[in-house]
């Protein structure tokens, strides 16, 4: 004869089955916290949540439309960086504030700089402007401008979150390789767009030296009336040079960046008699209702605006 089974035995029994079947669960069924990241600017944190998906939040510290060159930490953004798992920044000398917040918020965590292994130009400066302030030096920070580049920028975001997340590294793995099949395409539709202009027509004026990787990738010439960071001033011995050049050479194509004064292009206009042709984004995506909302999006932007304007469309 059977004894029926006393109830706290059965709850017992109960709570065990529920354990086991809770330790059978795979990971990607179990809700996990999404891993905390950093980026040190809009570009890279949308490359860190092409790469991260969901299983990643992000920060961002110089948002869309601001200059990460002069930025300036809050406390609260000290604070978020305590509490990341891990913080990602170009590197380059890009973000020359980024060794003293991380000393600030006593930020223990894994670093990740994306340009690893990315040979950098020298920044020529074109002669126009001179550095004040903490410049970048012999690199130029801007290696995002070519698209290669960032495939590169792709594998290091990657190796990273898959050192702070190992349970997530196959995921991570295969955004990248989704994301990088993109970026080759957006890679070859730029050098289609260009490919139908004369390399002799190929000249644009900015406001501040951010396209030198560009330049090199697609066959552009950029001229500059500022250095490569947007701290340094325009000369008037460098901006008098720039107008000469325009007027001897024919150059159609005049642009303000989303993040510089457009007084300097505006006065460059005036005295050359260009029409500028409007806005770039160099260091900064736009918002969301914007043209740049994703690194995508901005280089094709960039790319329809500067093939365009060099045609006098």
């Amino acid at each position: 004869m059977t004894l029926p089974t006393p109830p706290i035995a059965r709850r017992h029994a109960t709570l065990a089955v529920l354990a086991l079947s809770l330790c059978a669960l795979s990971p990607t069924t179990w809700a996990q916290a999404p891993i905390q990241a950093v980026a040190s600017f809009s570009i890279l944190g949308d490359l860190v949540r092409q790469v991260g998906g969901e299983r990643v939040s992000v920060n961002v510290l110089v948002g869309p439309g601001s200059d990460a060159h002069v930025f300036q930490p809050t406390p609260t953004q000290a604070r978020q960086v305590s509490q990341a798992q891990v913080v990602f920044s170009n590197g380059l000398g890009f973000e020359g504030w980024m060794s003293r917040l991380l000393k600030t918020a006593n930020y223990r965590g894994q670093q990740v700089v994306v340009s690893q292994g990315i040979k950098p130009l020298k920044d020529a400066g074109h002669g126009h402007g001179h550095h004040h302030g903490h410049s970048h030096g012999a690199a130029d920070p801007h290696a995002w401008q070519n698209v290669s580049n960032v495939m590169a920028y792709v594998g290091n975001i990657a190796k990273g979150l898959c050192e702070a997340d190992a349970a997530g590294c196959d995921t991570y793995k295969a955004n990248a390789a989704a994301y990088n099949e993109q970026l080759k395409t957006l890679d070859a539709d730029i050098k289609t767009a260009w490919a139908a202009i004369p390399a002799a027509q190929r000249k644009v004026i900015t406001s501040h030296d951010a396209f030198g990787y560009y330049a090199q990738a697609y066959g552009v010439k950029f001229l500059a009336a500022q250095g490569v960071s947007t701290e340094s001033e325009a000369s008037a011995k460098g901006v008098a040079q720039l107008v000469r050049q325009i007027k001897k050479e024919n150059i159609k194509a005049l642009f303000v960046e989303s993040i510089s004064d457009p007084r300097l292009i505006a006065q460059i206009g005036r005295e050359t008699g260009v029409k500028p042709a409007g806005e770039l984004f160099s260091d900064s995506l736009s918002d969301a209702q914007g043209p740049a909302p994703t690194y995508v999006a901005m280089m094709r932007a960039n790319t329809t605006a500067l093939t365009q304007a060099v045609k006098g469309q």
